[in-house]
């Protein structure tokens, strides 16, 4: 396996960086005085800080090494994820979702679901969210452990440990302020440290025509149409004629509805830095000042994973290539670290480990700090002890954060099973936020739905998810945590085709169930429904600012660019 040599000063400025961001969790504790403060910063932050935030807390280690690996494995259908599974549905929680969420007052997503509808949908949203985020949460370890053992050296199971105990340390201290604000300083790093690497990559494999050349050679030897992995929209029609095994239709309603509206709308993880916002206003605009830089993302995380897999195909002048596991499958997990260590010199190498160690911290992070909120208010409080100080709530988020890390660390040795966490990441949503979309959707939008039909469609939606990837398996896949282990009835070309199946199996099953449950139940008074349904909610007044600061039509501007994109790229 390739190892790297850190020099002197690498180490000292990843040492510089650990000291800061936990120096920020003591400099925060002292205004920490409250659990307000410590699980929704007092919602005293600006929309500048929180946008960067909603962007950077999905920026994890399994954003930037998963969609590098994913690049590497699909092409430029990753981007995807991006032009077609987040700016949409960014722009819809930013113009339609956030009066909702800023203006009921909710702490968190499941509360909201208990204002909405009733309490058995909140618990369950509840219990099902927080196994979530534990599970993302374990693949950022994961990745940390991974990149510190594979390029440093260093034990594996050692550096799960200590990388779990840094984010520990400044989320105990500081809450969620100390988690938003390190974010920011982490989404800087990340352009800093990996926009170089694009660059010398491409300089490497002879710049972008002769990476689309190369690219072409790649996509024919795999059995793919020529343009398979340059052409984001071409080859979409035939499932087998692209790497990522999947058609158009599936494209779009399994990523570009279900999982991305499912993730972007109802996630807490990336809703609770909108929530902590200092006006109705800023929380609007969070997800929108959050979906420009993300339109540019995949320059900076995908195109790498396009190169390593160029030169891996027919090697450069650098002699760069991705490392096969032993399974004979390459280990497209590797690419980011790999090519740290290949381009970058002492000094850089330092910067660009450090950027890696800021993305696994504010993936990492931003599932902690969502996990402990969601145990405090909609578990603890309203389960177990009800009536209880302040204090002691304050008191119960620091420990939530010490046994969700605990969690996390058990969580992590499952991403193991898998050559790319991206596949498992999704996997997750489509169990959790595939049926909670569309529960959302229904709740926000028809005031008929009711708690018994939300309640009843989440619990038939979760099973369809487990049915589907019970009966089905992807190709050379064993039975098992991939799926089969009800028998493998359907095969699908990729791990990613059959989570966006997945996905809209469970998204439909829900929404279908919720209707019918709800016809068939009582529904409730329009009074306690004002705020928490589009038709019977106060629409923010606007009239007093510019265009460019009221929602829907920087929205417009923004989805108008993503378009752009995807017709340039198609």
């Amino acid at each position: 396996m390739f190892r790297i040599q850190p020099g002197f000063i690498d180490y000292l400025i990843l040492a510089c960086y650990l000291a800061f961001v936990i120096g920020i969790g003591f400099s925060l504790k002292r205004t920490v005085r409250t659990s307000a403060d410590f699980f929704l910063s007092g919602r005293s932050i600006p929309a500048w800080i929180t946008g960067l935030a909603f962007l950077s807390a999905n920026l994890g280690a399994q954003e930037v090494m998963g969609m590098a690996a994913s690049g590497a494995k699909y092409g430029i259908a990753t981007s995807h994820f991006y032009w077609v599974g987040a700016i949409p549905a960014m722009v819809f929680v930013g113009v339609y979702m956030m009066p909702f969420y800023y203006g009921s007052r909710a702490r968190s997503v499941p509360e909201y679901l208990k204002l909405r509808f009733d309490e058995k949908t909140r618990c369950f949203n509840a219990v099902s969210f927080a196994a979530m985020t534990v599970f993302s949460s374990g693949i950022s370890l994961y990745a940390m452990g991974l990149l510190l053992a594979a390029l440093l050296g260093w034990d594996f199971h050692a550096s799960i440990l200590l990388s779990a105990f840094i984010v520990l340390c400044y989320i105990f201290l500081g809450g969620l302020t100390s988690a938003i604000y390190n974010e920011v300083l982490q989404f800087f790093l990340i352009v800093a440290g990996f926009l170089p690497l694009v660059f010398l990559g491409l300089k490497d494999v002879g710049g972008w025509q002769k990476l689309v050349d190369r690219l072409k050679d790649v996509a024919v030897s795999q059995g793919f149409a020529a343009g398979a992995f340059t052409d984001s929209w071409r080859h979409l029609g035939d499932s087998s004629r692209n790497p990522m095994g999947i058609e158009w239709f599936g494209m779009l309603m399994g990523l570009g509805f279900v999982l991305s509206f499912g993730y972007w709308c109802t996630d807490f993880l990336v809703v609770q830095r909108a929530m902590a916002a200092n006006s109705m206003a800023a929380a609007r605009r969070t997800p929108l000042i959050a979906a420009v830089p993300k339109m540019l993302f995949p320059v900076i995380v995908i195109l790498p994973g396009m190169i390593a897999i160029a030169l891996t195909g027919s090697q450069g002048p650098g002699g760069f290539h991705l490392p096969p596991k032993p399974d004979g499958a390459l280990n497209y997990d590797m690419t980011i670290p790999l090519m740290l260590g290949h381009y970058f010199p002492p000094g850089m190498l330092g910067l660009g480990l450090t950027a890696l160690l800021a993305s696994f911290m504010s993936g990492m992070a931003g599932n902690v700090t969502a996990f402990n909120t969601v145990w405090t208010y909609d578990i603890y409080q309203s389960y177990i002890r009800r009536n209880a100080s302040d204090s002691h709530y304050l008191w119960m988020g620091r420990m939530a954060t010490v046994f969700g890390i605990i969690a996390s660390i058990l969580a992590a040795y499952l991403a193991t099973r898998f050559n790319n966490i991206m596949d498992f990441l999704q996997l997750v949503f489509a169990f959790v936020n595939a049926p909670l979309f569309a529960t959302f959707l229904l709740g926000m939008f028809w005031k008929r739905a009711t708690g018994h039909g939300a309640f009843s469609g989440l619990v038939c939606g979760t099973v369809a998810a487990a049915l589907h990837h019970g009966l089905s398996l992807p190709k050379g896949a064993e039975a098992g945590i991939k799926g089969g282990w009800l028998g493998a009835w359907t095969a699908y070309p990729s791990e990613m085709a059959q989570n966006f199946w997945t996905a809209i199996w469970a998204w439909l099953v829900c929404f279908l169930v919720t209707i019918l449950a709800s016809l068939f139940s009582k529904p409730s008074p329009e009074d306690r429904l004002k705020g928490l349904v589009y038709t019977l909610t106060e629409k923010p007044p606007e009239e007093d600012l510019r265009w460019y600061q009221r929602p829907a039509p920087l929205g417009a501007v923004i989805l108008g660019l993503a378009l752009l994109l995807n017709i340039i790229f198609w």
